[in-house]
């Protein structure tokens, strides 16, 4: 890092992370839960985990869980069905609080944001007092903790924001960068799966320090295209700028079922209904897209996809349904389904990358 440090100016990033949110927000609006086990989510065997309140996450309950492992994990767990419209309440709350700082702000979902403050509307110079007026002023106006991770830039701020969790914030110092990738485990890297965590210990990487240690050849030759991010992002080098301007990338639907389907004909109809949704998401958008893809998920959770491209962009369920049905034609379903979904992306007009854009000036943390 200390070349880096002598050539880069750096740029002052916030991640701001809201804890447990969607339970976080049930319990806010209903004190009998404050305290208790709560999930967001179905109670149905069929049922998934949306969100698990602290309380729950201490019995090892998580998002994306079975409801019924869940159960067996906690019996005095709460369900609560989402109220996804109140969140979007709540968040829209936080994101005002965001603006009084910087217009720099990325949304990366209801609960979470990235902030640019290196030129900030408050003129103020320490990023870490930043995060702590912004999770302040969320606390007194919103009623809610979230928890901060400041650094130079996106991903290890990202990072950082998982070490004082909940309700704290942690900042990565321009000269600790280095040292601080290398001593986390690989598998804290955000954007490394468990696939990929699994494939990095085999290949004898651990940790930061040794993911540096090898080559940009060798990672290349491993990891194929993300082996050059590996490369840089262990070095403290990523140029990803804070984008106000965030586009969707993909607009979905999907649907898990009380009871696994076999027939075509049945998976026809839940795909016609799930269409109708998909069609309400896609005008809400104003979008148009030429790529229209398909997801099966099996009983065994084994996951299928199959898209197709076609030249004149849709909005339209009448356009795109008859494609859905030539994918699932085409699916060879040899198992139980448990899940369908449909996603479009590939949007019609879609803008030039502006990933070079960059903000540099003097950096106080």
């Amino acid at each position: 890092m200390v070349d880096i440090l002598d050539k880069v100016k750096f740029k002052k990033i916030i991640h701001i992370d809201m804890d447990a949110f969607y339970t976080s927000v049930e319990q806010l609006d209903d004190q009998g839960l404050k305290g208790k086990p709560v999930v967001v989510g179905g109670d149905s065997e069929r049922g998934v985990i949306a969100a698990a309140s602290y309380e729950a996450r201490s019995f090892g309950i998580k998002s994306a869980m079975s409801s019924s492992l869940a159960k067996k994990k906690c019996v005095n767990l709460i369900f609560i069905k989402p109220r996804f419209y109140r969140y979007k309440e709540i968040s829209e709350k936080v994101r005002s609080i965001f603006y009084k700082y910087t217009n720099l702000v990325e949304p990366l979902s209801l609960d979470e944001a990235f902030l640019d403050v290196t030129k900030n509307k408050l003129n103020l110079p320490y990023a870490s007092k930043i995060a702590l007026l912004i999770r302040k002023e969320i606390q007194t106006d919103v009623g809610l903790t979230a928890s901060a991770g400041i650094s130079i830039n996106k991903f290890t701020a990202k990072v950082a924001t998982e070490i004082n969790k909940p309700n704290g914030q942690k900042t990565i110092l321009p000269e600790n960068v280095g040292p601080f990738l290398e001593s986390l485990p690989i598998e804290k890297f955000f954007g490394i799966g468990k696939v990929t965590s699994k494939k990095m210990i085999k290949l004898g990487i651990m940790n930061g320090y040794d993911l540096k240690m090898k080559s940009l050849e060798f990672l290349k030759k491993n990891f194929g295209k993300q082996g050059a991010s590996f490369f840089n992002i262990v070095r403290g080098i990523q140029n990803s700028p804070v984008n106000p301007n965030r586009i969707r990338k993909s607009i979905g639907a999907e649907r898990t079922f009380s009871r696994n389907l076999s027939s075509i004909q049945y998976m026809l109809e839940k795909l016609n209904d799930i269409s109708n949704e998909l069609e309400k998401r896609i005008k809400r958008f104003n979008k148009r897209a030429r790529t229209i893809t398909l997801k099966i998920k099996y009983n065994d959770f084994s996951i299928q996809t199959r898209s197709k491209t076609v030249d004149r962009g849709f909005s339209n369920k009448s356009d795109f349904f008859p494609i859905i049905e030539q994918l699932i034609n085409k699916n060879n379903i040899h198992k139980p389904v448990r899940l369908l979904g449909i996603s479009v992306s590939n949007f019609e007009n879609w803008p030039q990358n502006n990933d070079r854009i960059n903000i540099q000036c003097s950096f106080d943390f």
